[in-house]
């Protein structure tokens, strides 16, 4: 009787086995259609058109603004100064009166300078005004402070001295005659115009860079040691087919170049082609020569053969 029962229990564990094996099959048959080709083996893709128009072979490089001219005001006398009519990073005018200064003789005497002689008509005061408009970039000195001839008081930028320095690789520097007519595009958007004015003449030894300066025509405050970037046109075309980058196909070693060129509704071809220039987001297409209603693949077309079906997604 237990012999019996034991072949029972045999035969019911071999039959709940092969209904669950079944159960399995049929929900992994179920799956497959949910896979990323469709039925017929098509692959998904997205098409683009050719572009035609002007392309720029363009580097970007740093300018820096900056004075050229900085002019230093000096003490014309021993003394100690009684008005200090100067903050750093005021903007001051030619002739505007920036310090006075009591000579130390007149300190000592006080109000009897004038009494020894009554023809002298000066009174140990002395005023000194700003030589040139700029901003005022260094101060040295406050009320009171003792003051020696000849020692420097402040600093003045000449406003009419502002230009941007441009770090000119020396490799680029072929490119330049063509590009003496500048844009400058500064952190906040600001768009200038400048014209490339001369070179200085000497090139910094670690990066091989030459400076040039930047003339520009504004009448925009403009901070020292600010950064624009100014765009070389190394070459450019007009009339130019392109395609986006993403478009174009290569090789591991970059030595031959192809696009995924629709034939029909469903079926892409693999056609050779030679580049032009190349842009940050498209390539030049030298040949052949694509119409503006061609179809290529610009996503899903890597890997697929010479020949592939393909289903177009809108």
């Amino acid at each position: 009787m237990s012999a019996l029962k034991k072949i029972m229990a045999f035969v019911l564990l071999a039959a709940m086995f092969t209904a669950c094996k079944s159960k399995a099959e049929e929900d992994k048959k179920e799956a497959a259609p949910k896979e990323e080709k469709t039925e017929s083996g098509a692959t998904p893709v997205t098409l683009t058109e050719p572009l035609t128009g002007t392309m720029t072979d363009a580097v970007e490089l740093n300018a820096v603004s900056s004075f050229l001219l900085k002019t230093n005001v000096k003490s014309s006398a021993n003394g100690y100064l009684q008005l200090v009519n100067a903050e750093m990073g005021r903007y001051v005018t030619k002739g505007q009166e920036l310090f006075i200064v009591k000579t130390k003789e007149a300190q000592s005497l006080g109000n009897t300078i004038t009494s020894l002689d009554t023809s002298l008509h000066f009174d140990g005061v002395i005023h000194i005004k700003s030589p040139g408009t700029g901003y005022i970039t260094q101060l040295n000195y406050r009320t009171g402070d003792y003051v020696q001839d000849g020692e420097q008081l402040v600093t003045i930028t000449d406003t009419k001295s502002f230009v941007f320095i441009l770090n000119l690789p020396y490799e680029l520097k072929p490119y330049l005659p063509a590009n003496r007519e500048l844009q400058l595009k500064l952190a906040d958007g600001t768009m200038l115009n400048g014209h490339v004015d001369m070179a200085l003449p000497t090139v910094d030894a670690v990066s091989q860079t030459q400076n040039y300066v930047i003339k520009v025509n504004t009448d925009k405050q403009i901070p020292e040691n600010l950064i624009a970037k100014v765009s070389l046109v190394k070459n450019a075309k007009s009339n130019t087919i392109s395609l986006l980058k993403s478009a174009v196909l290569t090789d591991e070693i970059q030595s031959q170049f192809w696009i995924m060129k629709m034939i029909d509704s469903t079926t892409a071809v693999k056609v050779p082609v030679t580049k032009g220039l190349e842009t940050a987001d498209k390539v030049e297409i030298l040949s052949p020569v694509l119409k503006a209603n061609d179809k290529i693949l610009l996503t899903g077309n890597y890997g697929l053969p010479d020949t592939a079906k393909v289903t177009v997604i809108k």
